[in-house]
């Protein structure tokens, strides 16, 4: 924590709206600006800077992390296997490569989980702690990243991804409660809520598990909405 920084974080105080506004702008300009650019060079370059951005910011935290905590507190609780962490790498991923099957998880694990991170962090340290600036950072930019791969660089989900996405994300979850068993931690929130006033765990555990798993599939589903929808357009104009 920086000198001074002694306050505790308050969901929707000035400095949590403030972080979640610069994303916003951020997610809206970057693609916007990518698109009336239209130069593929420069859009590479932004591209690589984000994800180079989000792989720095993540790293950093590792050393910080392991600067400050034993080695056995690291690996319960600072580890990348929650999905938003795991997320940072997929984005920086998708924005190097344009990998479309990486694409498909990033999109739908960072608007459907990483969104609720913003809106109901899980933080204890609040403005100016360091930690505040990088999980802000570490969340915006990848909402940011994917947005960007959206509607800057014209990537869609695939035909099959919703599918593909539930699949995989539930494969990944029981690899993280088996993480969870052998590490005594907590990732993805399989053990215990988040600290977090999000209004998703009002049920105890375990059955919090069981509704996430529909609210998590209803999310994808309505993410993946406006692609079908817009495939459905394309189709009957074509036959037309």
């Amino acid at each position: 924590m920086l000198a001074g920084a002694s306050n505790s974080f308050e969901t929707f105080a000035t400095p949590h709206v403030a972080a979640m506004v610069l994303t916003a702008a951020a997610a809206g300009a970057l693609p916007l600006w990518a698109r009336k650019v239209d130069s593929a060079k420069l859009t590479r370059r932004i591209c690589l800077a984000i994800a180079l951005g989000l792989l720095g910011n993540e790293f950093i935290f590792y050393g910080h992390a392991l600067a400050t905590q034993p080695l056995k507190e690291f690996a319960r609780a600072s580890l990348p296997i929650h999905i938003c962490g795991a997320a940072v790498f997929l984005t920086a991923w998708t924005l190097w490569k344009r990998s479309q099957y990486v694409y498909e998880i990033a999109y739908f694990w960072g608007l459907a989980g990483t969104l609720q991170a913003l809106l109901t962090p899980n933080l204890t340290e609040g403005f100016p702690a360091y930690r505040f600036f990088q999980y802000f950072l570490a969340h915006g930019g990848i909402v940011v990243g994917v947005l960007l791969a959206t509607w800057g660089l014209k990537m869609r989900p695939g035909r099959g991804a919703v599918l593909r996405v539930f699949v995989i994300t539930n494969l990944y979850t029981a690899l993280v409660a088996g993480a969870n068993w052998a590490l005594g931690a907590n990732y993805m929130f399989l053990c215990a809520p988040p600290l977090g006033e999000s209004p998703f765990f009002f049920l105890p555990w375990p059955w919090y598990i069981l509704f996430l798993e529909f609210v998590g599939l209803g999310l994808v589903l309505l993410l993946y909405l406006p692609f079908a929808l817009g495939g459905r357009l394309r189709h009957g104009q074509q036959r037309r």
